[in-house]
């Protein structure tokens, strides 16, 4: 009698999607165009390759929706769904209304089933993620954090998680995002466009 097999070994995606969009518009100076906005379709091919012909890959997206913005979220949700992401959103309501814990829970769920092989996070934030990514890669779980290096420090800091930059990933970005940094300054200097208008001065602090 052949004993009953275990669990594919999964492949898990959570990706921050308001760390991640906050990043991006850091690193641009401005709200990304559709030319710098990620292909979450290139995303899925590169975990589908990263999970291999034998393993279950599983891609999720955590995201909070601002009371009043649902006409403008849903054509974003919809089109993860339809390239396979399955998505978790919860109502902005509060400061309290992140979603840390969920992401959070949603790893250790995946763990507690057995077969977890690998965690892909798509985040910055490594005051929610350090510990216990780096717990998981303790407990036999391989770690691999994307996003932007500028704002990645806690991965590339760790030693025993994995950093990818996701401007490496291909066809994530149709266009190459315009990264000047006081680290990557070209010869004859670059501007450094701000973060916010000067305008801003005049409206009240909240």
């Amino acid at each position: 009698m052949t004993a009953p097999l275990g669990p594919s070994p999964r492949t898990l995606l959570v990706w921050d999607a308001p760390n991640m969009d906050m990043s991006l518009g850091t690193l641009l100076g401005a709200r990304p165009t559709s030319a710098f906005r990620p292909r979450f379709d290139a995303v899925g091919r590169w975990l589908l390759d990263l999970a291999g012909p034998d393993g279950t890959a599983e891609a999720t997206v955590f995201t909070n929706v601002v009371p009043g913005s649902t006409e403008v979220v849903r054509p974003w949700v919809e089109a993860l769904r339809n390239v396979g992401f399955a998505v978790f959103a919860k109502p902005k309501v509060s400061e309290d209304s992140d979603i840390d814990d969920d992401m959070l829970a949603h790893i250790q769920m995946r763990a507690g089933e057995g077969g977890l092989r690998q965690v892909v996070v798509a985040s910055g934030d490594g005051r929610a993620f350090r510990e216990p990514l780096e717990e998981l890669e303790r407990n036999g779980t391989t770690v691999t954090v994307i996003g932007f290096r500028e704002h990645a420090s806690f991965a590339l800091a760790s030693e025993v998680i994995d950093f990818i930059d996701l401007e490496d990933i291909d066809g994530v970005f149709r266009e190459p995002l315009p990264r000047i940094t006081l680290d990557s300054l070209p010869e004859t200097g670059a501007w450094l466009p701000p973060f916010r208008s000067l305008r801003s001065l005049l409206e009240p602090r909240r």
